[in-house]
């Protein structure tokens, strides 16, 4: 969440980037009821000094054996209304925590101003597409062809939306998502942690899918848990609720997760074969860092993403995300998508986003400072390390040759007993 202090001294750069993100939050709503409060709280505390002073004021009547009785009915009159205003500061308490859950993040000023991913700028283009002398499969075509994947079975079992990787297609997903989480750990100094894939409501909050996103997720209602839809979630939480030494910073952390999303908003979106699942595999990429540092942590992390795809000779591009299609919580964002040559189109494999403190104010991160001995917020940040269906499209896609074979990309083979054609 925005430190409260901004918001009020910064009004109108506020409401202004909930418009540009294309969010909703009554901000003068919101602000009204905080001067409320603020009031509130002044009167609550101004009637609790006078309730000590008619109290001393008791007692010492008493230890001189005056009679006390006006000031007691004084003192009974004086609880009654602290009693009342405390009443009004729990109500409207809520309606002010309620509204502040729905404010976004603000977004830095090299964020291009936008409604839509269609106004999102390419800032890099990696690698050749490669141009075949055969009219290359989809993903679909050759995963059925080689029985990589069986998504009529995954249909009985689950449901539209999710898929069941078979025999060699069950060794190469499980190949990529080891080499990722290897390659991060040797390369690039991550500390692998391995996080439940479940989550409570305070830890979904902390890093902001909640309240938003709720209908988005997989709720188990009996406990009151959901599905998480991302690593980002357990893995930012991990150090809720904690005070870090400044020379802890920074945490780096890399983790595996099945990732759920009911996309209960994304009708219409292409859905055919791996583009667009309910539960599918990601290796993420976490950091915690001072704030001063995290603008250049955000390019690390998108130097160690992109490190994946150049490993694997993968084709892609960067782009930097507009305002409108930033996440709730994000304050700046580039996504990676990968070429894929049977389908014809670059796809999403990776977003990669700085937080700043808004994340860690909601989960309560901090960390005590050398130079003042004080607690300040950490900066959180994350990048899929990369998400792995569209990857698996576009290694399908890219590396088949004329025969419907898949050559495995060199890095993936020791994985996989050092086969070097999938047929």
């Amino acid at each position: 969440m925005l430190d409260i202090k901004f918001i009020r001294k910064n009004k109108e750069l506020v409401k202004k980037c909930i418009t540009a993100k294309n969010e909703k939050a009554d901000i003068d709503k919101f602000l009204k009821i905080d001067k409320k409060l603020k009031e509130l709280k002044f009167q609550f505390e101004e009637k609790r000094k006078l309730q000590n002073s008619v109290s001393k004021q008791i007692a010492e009547y008493k230890k001189n054996r005056k009679n006390a009785d006006k000031e007691i009915e004084e003192m009974k009159k004086i609880a009654g209304e602290i009693k009342d205003i405390n009443a009004e500061i729990n109500k409207i308490s809520e309606e002010f925590h309620r509204i502040y859950l729905t404010i976004p993040n603000i977004f830095d000023d090299s964020v291009p101003i936008g409604k839509s991913d269609e106004d999102n700028v390419v800032i890099k283009e990696w690698g050749k597409k490669q141009l075949s002398n055969f009219e290359p499969l989809n993903h679909i075509e050759l995963s059925e062809k080689l029985q990589l994947i069986d998504f009529k079975r995954a249909v009985k079992i689950a449901g539209s939306g999710f898929v069941c990787y078979t025999d060699r297609g069950a060794n190469l997903e499980r190949a990529l998502i080891n080499f990722m989480l290897d390659f991060h750990q040797k390369n690039h100094g991550y500390q692998e942690i391995f996080p439940p894939f479940l989550a409570n409501r305070k830890t979904m909050t902390g890093t902001g899918q909640l309240p938003k996103l709720e209908e988005d997720m997989y709720i188990v209602e009996q406990d009151d848990f959901f599905l998480i839809p991302t690593a980002e979630v357990p893995v930012t939480n991990f150090h809720q609720d904690e005070i870090l030494d400044e020379d802890e910073l920074p945490i780096k952390y890399v983790a595996y997760t099945p990732c759920f999303r009911r996309e209960a908003g994304s009708y219409g979106k292409e859905t055919k074969g791996l583009q667009r699942i309910h539960q599918f595999n990601k290796v993420e990429l976490v950091q915690f860092v001072k704030p001063e540092n995290s603008e250049n942590a955000l390019h690390e992390i998108l130097r160690s993403a992109e490190a994946v795809l150049q490993a694997l000779k993968l084709p892609y591009r960067v782009r930097l995300l507009c305002s409108g299609d930033l996440s709730f919580a994000a304050y700046k964002c580039y996504d990676i998508e990968v070429w894929a040559g049977g389908v014809g189109k670059y796809l999403e494999v990776s977003s990669c986003s700085n937080y700043i403190d808004f994340q860690a104010r909601r989960a309560n991160i901090r960390y005590r400072s050398k130079k003042d001995g004080k607690v300040h917020f950490v900066h959180t940040l994350n990048g899929s390390g990369v998400a792995t269906p569209r990857t698996m499209i576009a290694i399908l896609e890219n590396y088949q040759n004329s025969s419907g074979e898949i050559i495995v990309p060199e890095p993936l083979r020791k994985y996989l007993g050092n086969i070097e054609i999938i047929k």
